[in-house]
């Protein structure tokens, strides 16, 4: 791990790209402006970041605590394909505030001291831009490597962070992959963000299953085929929840949710070829029946199936056997 040495000209290279115009053009400029003249943060500061106290961080972490539970998982997994390269994951809540975290003990130290921490406050108002908080203000992904950073004492980092949509679609957290090594490549950092964009995408899906345990959760047909593009379907066959890549790609809206949507509305040729395939089942079976004369057992093995297997195929498609 490098140790601290903030770049020299940061703060008045800061200051001068907010009086160009490039805020106009530039995401990042617009936030180094917010943190300026929105928030009222000084890029020179060397304050230490904000942290919560112990009940307070306990109290954030019941809050997103469903949330916690879906990301386990996938934050061990990432973890697992980063951890070895000096690098932490971090999932912080929608106010910036990292509740969970997985790093390597010989690192706790480094990163402890720069703030890469459970109850470290990185929203964009305390910390300026940086990952976690500008990801959230932008509900975007993003990296900030290095310089990109507001602060001066934070330009040695390099976070790659998604943001976390809930089972409505509404932002709920900010997973992150941070790092302070000074060796990270630019090739590197792109694979980081394609990992933490993936598990980002399977924290959302788990936690969309988990909400909607009790229905049945099918792959929405939308243009881009995102295995986080889910919807719920009741027993009544209307869907109950939909993805925030549900519902973008298929304009679907908690008015439409609360009104009733048929599945078949939505699934469109998908609802329609189940309907075929079913009906040509239907045919398959009425005609080894025939064949068999009502025969189940010889109607059966002509299909290759236990006669249990016909049984109820013949109650499903409510075919009686002939007399």
């Amino acid at each position: 791990m490098s140790g601290r040495q903030p770049t020299v000209h940061h703060a008045d290279f800061i200051q001068s790209a907010i009086a160009g115009s490039d805020a106009a053009r530039s995401a990042l400029v617009a936030s180094w402006r917010r943190s300026l003249t929105l928030h009222g943060l000084d890029p020179a500061e060397r304050k230490a970041p904000q942290r919560l106290t112990k009940s307070e961080l306990s109290e954030a972490r019941q809050r997103i605590e469903p949330l916690l539970r879906a990301a386990d998982a996938s934050l061990d997994r990432l973890y697992l394909a980063v951890g070895g390269v000096g690098c932490c994951v971090l999932l912080a809540d929608r106010d910036g505030i990292p509740v969970e975290r997985r790093g390597a003990v010989a690192d706790d130290d480094t990163f402890d001291e720069w703030g890469l921490w459970t109850g470290t406050v990185w929203s964009e108002d305390s910390e300026g831009t940086n990952g976690i908080g500008t990801c959230l203000a932008d509900q975007r992904a993003l990296t900030i490597h290095r310089d990109q950073h507001f602060f001066s004492r934070n330009t040695l980092l390099s976070c790659t962070t998604a943001p976390i949509f809930d089972h409505e679609g509404n932002l709920a957290a900010a997973l992150d992959v941070s790092s302070c090594r000074s060796d990270l490549t630019e090739g590197f950092v792109n694979l980081i963000a394609i990992a933490v964009g993936d598990a980002a995408r399977r924290i959302e899906a788990e936690n969309f299953r988990l909400v909607f345990s009790d229905a049945r959760i099918l792959l929405a047909p939308v243009a881009e085929r995102s295995a986080s593009a889910l919807i719920a379907v009741n027993g009544d066959d209307l869907v109950i929840g939909a993805t925030r890549s549900a519902r973008l790609g298929l304009g679907i809206t908690q008015q439409v949710l609360a009104r009733g949507l048929p599945a078949a509305d939505i699934l469109g040729n998908l609802a329609r070829a189940a309907e075929d395939l079913d009906e040509a089942e239907r045919g398959v079976v009425q005609r080894a029946m025939a064949r068999a004369e009502g025969n189940v057992s010889a109607a059966a093995s002509s299909l290759g199936i236990s006669r249990a297997t016909l049984h109820r195929k013949l109650a499903r498609f409510g075919i009686r056997r002939p007399h």
